[in-house]
């Protein structure tokens, strides 16, 4: 895998010597890291194939039979609710002469009464038992009641699934209860996915994205005729946790894009109508959440922005963005022309990231890329350096 373990031993001590700095002097991570593939190998195996990764939310996979087709950095999975009602991440992988279980099927989520391998019609219950395997007579020692699809860990968090290859990671459910000091009376567990921006595949390494996504110190540039008006740089707090696992902020609207004030807070304006029983803070504000390695959300006033991701290669990445809405949102007047108008925004904003995304790729190639002094506003990528760091280097506690 490590053809220049010289190189990549370096890198990774100097990850560490820069994550164990304070913040006051974080540096930008070194630019190999963006672009070279052992580190990429290095990832996969002691981040994406050991830490838990959002696939999915419940509202998606609501009956028995309901599926989502998920692939997790090159497994075949499959999400499903059984007849239990209980959900299931199973291997898509068929025990017979391993066909993917879904290689035929071009849609991302489904129905099913059970599930056919399309090869030799080899089929498996929704609890992954094996149902049925045609002209099996004579073959000696085969045991069908033994014969299952192999099954993977999943969590279910504020509505949103989670799924882990590793069986012997932390529980994830201990991270994220931090976060939800911050979230307050805000409950996403029966919200539904009401639109999706599905943006596919860019040309852009993973961590360029999620160090993006973490800071706003770029609303000055990238949006400065959009999020910048709206959420200033200089208003945005990010709240100064002490974990390497997630990151919160808060964006604060502007008192000139308010929609008014109560209690002394600018009031946000908003797609939806705001959630019931929120205190005049909450609705000044959209709280900025994420979960590492990839779990994004900007939680507002009347919906959530999910920021869907998957890495697919040292330079490439798959993003689809959601918008999820409380259930009587659905039905709210004007919805659907509401809703739209939040799905243009989220396309505007996308590609004003994707554009700076793709500058800085493109700059972390040159000879004269090298680490920068980071801003105080750009704490979260500290906080990712030092998750970082505990994953690639620590990995064998």
């Amino acid at each position: 895998m490590n053809s220049t373990p010289g190189l990549t031993d370096a890198l990774l001590a100097r990850l560490r010597a820069q994550a164990a700095q304070p913040v006051e002097r974080a540096e930008s991570l070194p630019p190999e890291f963006f672009w070279r593939p052992e580190i990429y190998e290095l990832e996969l195996e002691r981040i994406f194939r050991r830490d838990w990764m959002c696939v999915g939310r419940v509202d998606q996979v609501r009956d028995p039979g309901d599926w989502l087709k998920v692939d997790l950095v090159g497994e075949p999975i499959v999400v499903i609710r059984d007849e239990a009602g209980r959900l299931r991440a199973l291997s898509r992988v068929c025990r017979h002469r391993a066909m993917d279980l879904l290689f035929e099927v071009d849609a991302a989520r489904g129905n099913a009464a059970r599930l056919e391998c399309p090869y030799h019609l080899w089929s498996y219950g929704l609890d992954g038992h094996l149902t049925g395997a045609p002209e099996m007579r004579g073959a000696q020692g085969f045991d069908r009641k033994a014969c299952r699809l192999p099954e993977y860990r999943l969590e279910v968090w504020q509505g949103y699934i989670f799924v882990c290859l590793d069986p012997a990671a932390e529980p994830l459910a201990p991270r994220l209860s931090e976060i939800e000091k911050f979230l307050g009376s805000i409950d996403m567990s029966d919200w539904k996915v009401a639109g999706t921006v599905p943006w596919g595949e860019v040309a852009v390494n993973w961590k360029v994205a999620i160090e993006n996504a973490a800071e706003c110190y770029h609303h000055m540039g990238t949006h400065r005729g959009t999020l910048q008006p709206f959420w200033p740089a200089n208003r945005v707090v990010i709240d100064e946790t002490s974990s390497r696992d997630f990151i919160v902020g808060r964006m604060r609207v502007s008192p000139e894009a308010a929609a008014g004030e109560e209690n002394g807070f600018p009031i946000q304006p908003t797609f939806l109508p705001s959630i019931p029983g929120l205190t005049p803070e909450q609705r000044s504000q959209t709280l900025l959440a994420g979960v590492f390695p990839m779990f994004f959300l900007a939680v507002g006033p009347d919906s959530a922005t999910w920021f869907d991701w998957h890495p697919t290669g040292p330079e490439s990445h798959r993003v689809d963005i959601h918008v999820v809405v409380p259930p009587e949102s659905l039905e709210a007047p004007g919805f659907a022309e509401a809703l739209a108008a939040q799905l243009d925004a989220v396309r505007g904003i996308q590609a004003e990231d994707a554009r700076t995304n793709a500058g800085v790729q493109r700059g972390l190639r040159s000879r004269s890329a090298a680490p920068g002094r980071l801003s105080l506003l750009e704490r979260p990528l500290w906080q990712f350096q030092n998750y970082l760091a505990h994953r690639l280097t620590d990995s064998e506690e």
